[in-house]
């Protein structure tokens, strides 16, 4: 099978699908891979690298594309890219089909067999192939980070000859992946961390990691389908943000993470919730892609309202290219490997990790939850 590893082109966008180890390990399998120049660089891969592993290297998204039977990306293609994937030809990408489901009905029309990373299914035997909770690991370290270096003070105590520095108090709003790594850097940074989510079941997870958990006393039926948040009645969703707004007042520092998959995420800081916290705190809102948690964010920018930053990053895991790539390429090698048997496509719909993950073939969009969005309906 010829495989393609195309430069990104997304604005901001400095990953690489595939890293040079797990490029030799598709060229060992029988496989021809070949690297659009330069593709790595941004990440911290050489050509040279790639060329050691077997990798043919090309000039030119048009040459790398030429021949191309899976093309493997971290972006979706732009539109000049869709043109250049020849037809009848595979991709595996983050495809946000459910964001725009019209690009998957694009990719039918082209008759391409499209596989999304975000639809890796939540069970055991995918957890190599998680692509989402590996690029969350990197988010939720690196909004730490940001809100330490946003904060006008130390995170941990501090005993001096001058006195006393009490710790940043930080609180993380959400205990998925993301969360989870945000509360464990935070507490290595020396803060007192709270942590809130509506699902009972994640209280264990985030006391194992020396925070304190916060959350209203209706949990009930928070959890959906592979373990992420579901929405919650309108009654519930008032209480929480009341004990959001309260919990804020006191904090340093806000980490939000909540998300439903496919669904703008949650208002969870209100406007005098923010108005009640003290000048100088920073909130870094990891939502932002899908409007944000905090009312007044900004996607992709930073205010300051009543004294308190509002970061809202845009694609955090490509700020850290060299170790989100590495992440990112060992989940697509595994689905690789799932899915290519003897240098073709070997593909059982009646699999669920491959009817999960994939969104296009035979020139029909194939997953259920896009034709209800191309349809109008709901999810």
């Amino acid at each position: 099978m010829n495989v393609v590893i195309p430069k990104e082109i997304a604005p901001g966008e400095r990953r690489v699908a595939v890293t040079p180890d797990i490029a030799g390990r598709i060229v060992k399998a029988g496989n021809a891979v070949v690297l659009e120049r330069g593709a790595g660089v941004n990440a911290g891969f050489l050509d040279e690298q790639y060329a050691s592993s077997g990798v043919t290297l090309v000039d030119g998204a048009q040459a790398a594309y030429a021949n191309a039977e899976l093309t493997l990306k971290v972006q979706r293609p732009q539109d000049d890219e869709i043109a250049l994937l020849p037809e009848g030809s595979a991709l595996l990408a983050f495809l946000q089909p459910l964001v725009n489901p019209q690009f998957a009905q694009r990719l039918s029309q082209r008759r391409i067999t499209s596989f999304s990373m975000e639809l890796i299914p939540r069970i055991s035997r995918a957890q190599s192939m998680d692509a989402l909770s590996s690029q969350a690991t990197v988010s939720g370290y690196k909004a730490v980070l940001l809100a330490a270096d946003a904060l006008p003070k130390f995170f941990p105590m501090l005993m001096t000859a001058a006195g006393t520095i009490p710790p940043a108090k930080v609180l993380v709003l959400g205990a998925g992946v993301a969360g989870l790594q945000a509360i464990a850097t935070a507490r290595r940074l020396g803060a007192v961390v709270s942590g809130f989510d509506v699902r009972a079941v994640v209280k264990e997870q985030v006391e194992s990691l020396g925070a304190t958990f916060v959350s209203s006393s209706m949990q009930e039926g928070a959890e959906g389908a592979g373990g992420y948040a579901k929405a919650l009645p309108e009654e519930q969703q008032r209480r929480d943000r009341e004990l959001i707004a309260t919990t804020a007042a006191g904090m340093d520092a806000i980490i939000t993470t909540a998300l439903i998959p496919g669904k703008p995420a949650p208002l969870l800081i209100t406007q005098a919730a923010v108005t009640s916290m003290r000048p100088g705190s920073v909130i870094v809102d990891l939502a932002a892609e899908q409007g944000g948690n905090t009312e007044g964010c900004e996607p992709g920018s930073t205010v300051v309202r009543n004294g308190v930053t509002i970061m809202a990053p845009l694609n955090l895991p490509s700020s850290m290219p060299l170790h989100a790539s590495q992440l990112y390429a060992k989940n697509v090698f595994a689905l690789f490997e799932h899915l290519v048997k003897d240098g073709s496509l070997r593909m059982d719909m009646d699999d669920e990790i491959t009817r999960g993950v994939t969104v296009t073939r035979d020139g029909q969009v194939t997953n259920d939850a896009v034709k209800a969005r191309l349809a109008g309906g709901a999810t």
